[in-house]
């Protein structure tokens, strides 16, 4: 299928061939029939892609911030990687559009194949012939419905929570300014509800246009007099409420709004506009209420909403994004509105970069751009090759998932293509999957995990998903007689764990987990100065906040922070003492969020070594991440965040890296060495043992402490 992608460091827009986006539980195919470009939002992300370095830096003075900050923790090489990652990778546009279903997850009910839809969510509801969107994000529509309206379904609801904001009543006034897209339907929606509706823009196109189809008075911003004018529609009293759907950085609307609001009225803001208003004279003497509406509606920006399907009790939250989306539907079938005269240009989908032109340009009038698509074309889950095929090497990796770190320490570190062969790539995202390819030169990519799994050339499986896949894949990897890289955590459940240990005994292959700090120079150091036997161990990790409705703390999903990152520090001990965990005990400081993310863990060693994980989520970002202590011996080694090294013996000896280094580059050179030996350079039993320390560790807390064999 086809998808429209920009590039963010170049602005380069093109339509290009991408596998189906991934059929995920909880999701619809939709088949697309029409979408709309939304100017306002979308025009602001195409015009920054096209600016230069310089002008994009200075547009996102707080994402340069934060590049630096990554600079002084991570060094040049992993900064320079994240930034070129960002900058090169092909960017999903559009989210909202209508059309047919085509095929539907067996979790999900209330949807058929052939079902008329419209459809949400940016990276969801994309300009692509084909795409996957949660069912909180789609809306069931008649057969008969005009598909060419319904895909202003995004920008409808967004209008429709503003409106449901102001909170009005029937025969009160709403002055709504800015009568772009969202302004136009604001005001559409406000008279079908029986509100008054002045409509005020600094286009005279655009007043002019509300003035026909949706406005009872309509001004341009610079009419004299405008004040005076607003007082008299209102008899003296001032408007009820005020609907800010401009984009400026300008601090007039949210003034001018205050001016013209009566005493104890609303304003809403849903366009981007600054809001430091001033306090006097109106907002303090008039006791006005401010509000900022959210997006689409309740739901919007909540993973369990969008993403799981878990709907809010309707008797508690009456309006969601979704049944906004509904109501904005019915309002389109019903015919109380139409928004036909809004789509001033139609344009076939593979004209869509030519419309963006006119949008970045504006060399020439516009508001609605709607694409419409070929609504006959048919369309197959299959691979999209992107090179020549290569020849069978002892070694053929496959990925599955490709995300951030896979981009930035995993794919960078690949042995050369004449020693290992580099066949398929499977993300959920199409465009993901087809960048990685084309940069890594992969044979191959998709969407379909089956192009992967059983695909004999591969024999080797990389898996960089998130957490709660890592064992399907890992099963189906090895019943596939493949050999394993799982990025950690390997599972999230002591079931899984059982199957795998089951599978790894009977399997001719078997699994290496992404324990890299083992792998890191300084770690190396200290084991070759210090040798395995007995030894007391700290590992202390700022590890800062995450916030609460993060899928880390998701217990299904990410599977909490101890299973998904203190693995790292418990291998890593195991590493230094040469000895497998067997006894855990945890200590939780309590949060009225019950996150238990910062803990003290004591793991207890079969070789009498003990370690304490210090891991604490309530510090200083200002403070390095992580600090190693090993004492054993008369020895006392010390790491400083992967970057120094000092050694306490005889005398003291000093080490120190121009960067850090976290192992990740020389973990994958063992690795790879390893596949030739047949022998990981980490044991199954460490890899099972480290697993089950953190699941103890998880379960001590659960009970208060106690410690926890295994």
């Amino acid at each position: 299928m086809e998808q429209l992608t920009q590039k963010l460091g170049s602005g380069e827009m093109q339509i290009q061939e991408l596998p189906i986006p991934q059929l995920q539980n909880g999701m619809i195919l939709v088949k697309n029939h029409y979408s709309l470009i939304s100017a306002g939002t979308e025009g602001s992300t195409v015009k920054a892609a096209r600016k230069s370095l310089l002008g994009k830096a200075k547009e996102r003075p707080q994402q340069v911030k934060q590049v630096f900050e990554v600079l002084k923790k991570q060094g040049l090489v992993q900064t320079y990687r994240a930034v070129v990652k960002k900058l090169d990778a092909y960017s999903p546009l559009g989210y909202s559009c209508a059309g047919e279903v085509i095929e539907v997850a067996d979790d999900v009910r209330g949807f058929k194949v052939g079902d008329k839809v419209a459809c949400a969510g940016a990276g969801y509801a994309n300009h692509a012939e084909v795409v996957s969107v949660p069912v909180n994000l789609c809306v069931k529509l008649p057969d008969d419905a005009d598909l060419s309206q319904a895909c202003y379904n995004t920008l409808g609801a967004i209008a429709l929570q503003g409106v449901r904001q102001a909170d009005l009543r029937l025969g009160e006034t709403c002055a709504v300014i800015g009568l772009g897209l969202i302004g136009q339907l604001a005001c559409l929606q406000l008279k079908a509800s029986g509100v008054r509706v002045i409509g005020i823009d600094v286009s005279k196109a655009a007043v002019d246009m509300a003035a026909t189809h949706c406005a009872d008075m309509a001004l341009t911003r610079d009419t004299p007099g405008i004040n005076d004018k607003i007082s008299e529609f209102t008899d003296g009293l001032g408007v009820d409420a005020v609907i800010i759907a401009a984009a400026t950085r300008s601090l007039d609307p949210v003034n001018f709004a205050g001016a013209i609001c009566r005493k104890k009225g609303s304003i809403v803001v849903l366009g981007a506009v600054p809001t430091g208003f001033d306090r006097e004279p109106y907002y303090y003497k008039k006791e006005l209420t401010l509000k900022m509406s959210c997006s689409y509606g309740p739901g919007r920006y909540d993973m369990s909403y969008e993403e799981k399907g878990q709907d809010y009790p309707a008797a508690y939250v009456r309006w969601t994004e979704k049944r906004n989306m509904e109501a904005f539907q019915q309002l389109l079938y019903s015919g109380k509105i139409d928004v036909s005269y809004l789509t001033t240009h139609n344009f076939k989908f593979e004209d869509a970069p030519r419309a963006y032109d006119i949008v970045v340009n504006r060399n020439e009038p516009f508001l609605g751009m709607v694409l419409h698509y070929d609504k006959e074309k048919e369309h197959k889950k299959e691979a999209v090759h992107v090179g020549k095929m290569q020849e069978i090497k002892k070694v053929n990796i496959g990925f599955i998932g490709a995300g951030s770190y896979a981009q930035g320490n995993l794919l960078p570190n690949l042995p050369t293509e004449k020693e290992v062969g580099r066949i398929g790539v499977m993300t959920n995202s199409g465009t993901t999957s087809k960048r990685v390819a084309e940069k890594y030169h992969f044979d191959f990519c998709t969407s379909d995990e089956k192009e992967i799994l059983e695909n004999d050339d591969i024999n080797t499986l990389f898996i960089a998903t998130p957490h709660d896949t890592h064992a399907y894949y890992v099963i189906e990897g090895l019943k596939k007689n493949k050999n394993v890289y799982v990025e950690k955590p390997l599972c999230l459940t002591m079931d899984e764990l059982v199957e795998i240990e089951s599978l790894c005994a009977e399997a001719k292959r078997g699994v290496m987990i992404g324990f890299n700090r083992r792998f890191s120079p300084f770690a190396m150091l200290l084991k070759k100065k210090m040798g395995s036997g007995r030894m007391s161990m700290l590992y202390r990790v700022n590890a800062g906040t995450i916030p609460a409705d993060s899928w880390i703390h998701d217990r299904e999903i990410g599977g909490g922070r101890i299973v998904g990152e203190v693995c790292h520090f418990i291998d890593f001990m195991t590493f230094m003492c040469g000895s497998k965990p067997c006894k855990v005990s945890a200590s939780v400081m309590e949060d009225p969020q019950r996150l238990d993310d910062t803990v003290n863990i004591t793991v207890d060693f079969e070789n009498g070594s003990s370690g304490v994980v210090a891991y604490y989520a309530n510090g200083s970002k200002a403070l390095a991440k992580e600090y190693v202590e090993i004492y054993s011996s008369g020895t006392t080694g010390i790491i400083y965040d992967f970057k120094k090294c000092e050694i306490f013996g005889r005398g003291v000896e000093k080490h120190r890296l121009t960067s850090q280094d976290k192992g990740q580059k020389n973990m994958m050179n063992i690795f790879f060495s390893s596949l030739k030996t047949g022998k990981l350079p980490i044991t199954q039993e460490e890899i099972f043992s480290v697993t089950k320390a953190t699941f103890a560790a998880l379960k001590s807390i659960q009970e208060g402490g106690v410690s926890v064999k295994f």
